[in-house]
């Protein structure tokens, strides 16, 4: 359950912003190419529960397929590459090929929640993937990055499940909450946000109003 309508953008870079007192603030630059429609409406009763589906970024027809083309082209929309579902406790006042202005949706100060696939660094061993300490690199000490034990011998006899190892790191959904929209350009359609969000330049984001159980999130 989302806390309301959100929006994708595409992550274009970091940068630093001067507030009005001087202060130099980290933020990333946010771009919106064409699209954020509204495709498609579910409701309680024909979907069974409710949701409004968004598409983002125009592309020619032959990048998708015939089923693809087939859901959009019902409701009129031209074709999008991303299809993403915000689910919701209201889904008034929303209908399909209804366009979503970042304007109309965030203003500057607001809190949003970001998600992206991070960053993929690939094979790491412990250190590097679970900030595991190193062994002694001199004095006759042969256990340098090594990971060590990894459980006892006869009992239990195995390695339990979840132990941490070394394995695959980074290219995983992430999301960062709670980060602050320091400035919106609606002349150069972007938006800066306070601090890092996943993924390198280039990357898909999908931007939602942050998530305040109490406030605009139900506490059951």
């Amino acid at each position: 359950m989302e806390a309301g309508i959100g929006i994708m953008g595409t992550k274009l870079g970091m940068m630093s912003y001067f507030d009005s007192k001087g202060q130099v603030i980290p933020v990333t630059i946010v771009g919106f190419r064409e699209g954020n429609i509204v495709t498609q409406v579910k409701t309680e009763a024909t979907d069974g529960y409710d949701a409004v589906q968004v598409g983002y970024r125009r592309v020619r027809d032959k990048k998708l397929t015939k089923p693809e083309l087939g859901h959009l082209e019902k409701s009129g929309i031209i074709p999008l590459r991303h299809l993403q579902e915000f689910r919701l406790q209201s889904v008034e006042g929303f209908e399909p090929n209804q366009r979503l202005g970042l304007a109309e949706l965030f203003n500057e100060g607001d809190l949003v929640d970001v998600s992206g696939t991070s960053i993929g660094k690939g094979f790491q061993g412990g250190i590097k993937r679970h900030n595991f300490k190193r062994g002694p690199m001199t004095h006759g000490s042969k256990s340098h990055r090594q990971l060590g034990s990894i459980g006892a011998g006869t009992t239990p006899g195995r390695v339990y499940p979840g132990k941490k190892m070394p394995g695959r790191m980074g290219g995983a959904k992430t999301k960062i909450r709670k980060l602050k929209v320091v400035k919106i350009d609606n002349e150069l359609n972007v938006v800066m946000i306070k601090g890092a969000v996943p993924g390198k330049p280039g990357n898909l984001l999908r931007i939602t109003p942050a998530k305040i159980v109490g406030k605009n999130i139900p506490k059951n």
